[in-house]
């Protein structure tokens, strides 16, 4: 019999990342979903397990080195050895750098790239042990180019794309697949709903990018031949501006 693989969500919110994981859920995977605190975690796993799935929450603050490190473990020990990991914690606050204080421009880098070092790491040395395994980043456009009031997210999603970049040089040869995905634009979501009404109306248009789809988008990178692996993949609704 084959064994049984686990997904790991870290960032498994009520939009991209809760679709994330339903989409390997729905594939059969043991789809372990991550948040700083558990309980917002369950109407996700119910949803799961309502569709015939295998999920399990875990509570984690990903910027603490000793918490990834125990998550990790916890997942290889007691559910199945991690196959893909989907690292989607956002960090989008905006503010003006005449304002912006060092703690608030260090949290959003902890968040964005420092969290994402630390289990990318940890998980890689996982893989690189069994010759396999799949790390998504999600990215945003950020990361390739910043915005006025944006510069703490755009430091953090910088360097979190070379990272994708390193990573995916480095252990390639080792036949684990790191990809980095730009997402460029407004996501279905009940922030941008309330606050940003005009472009929430663009939905209709199919000019509001639907979490499901971006997740098939994630579930074709895992799925990939490594002699076509895609490094980084832009997603955008067709109304985006590039």
């Amino acid at each position: 019999m084959t064994q049984k693989m686990s997904a790991l969500i870290v960032g498994a919110g009520d939009a991209t990342g809760g679709a994330i994981a339903k989409r390997f859920a729905q594939e059969g995977m043991l789809t372990c979903a991550v948040r700083r605190t558990a309980d917002k975690l369950q109407p996700l796993l119910d949803e799961i397990q309502k569709t015939g799935g295998q999920g399990y929450g875990f509570a984690c603050d990903a910027r603490k080195e000793d918490e990834v490190v125990k998550l990790v473990e916890d997942i290889e020990r007691d559910i199945a050895p991690i196959d893909v990991l989907v690292f989607n914690i956002g960090a989008n606050v905006p503010c003006s750098i005449l304002d912006e204080t060092a703690r608030k421009y260090f949290k959003i880098w902890e968040m964005a790239c420092f969290s994402a070092f630390l289990v990318g790491r940890e998980v890689a040395r996982r893989m690189v042990v069994r010759k396999r395994g799949t790390i998504i980043f999600t990215g945003a456009t950020a990361g390739l180019r910043g915005s006025a009031n944006f510069a703490a997210f755009a430091g953090a999603k910088h360097a979190l794309r070379a990272l994708a970049q390193s990573m995916a040089r480095e252990l390639g040869p080792s036949n684990i697949h790191v990809a980095h995905v730009v997402i460029d634009g407004a996501i279905d979501t009940a922030f941008i709903r309330d606050n940003f009404p005009d472009r929430y109306a663009l939905k209709d248009q199919d000019g509001v990018l639907n979490p499901d789809h971006i997740a098939d988008n994630y579930w074709h990178l895992y799925r990939q031949p490594r002699d076509a692996w895609t490094q980084e993949l832009d997603l955008r609704p067709w109304v985006e501006h590039w």
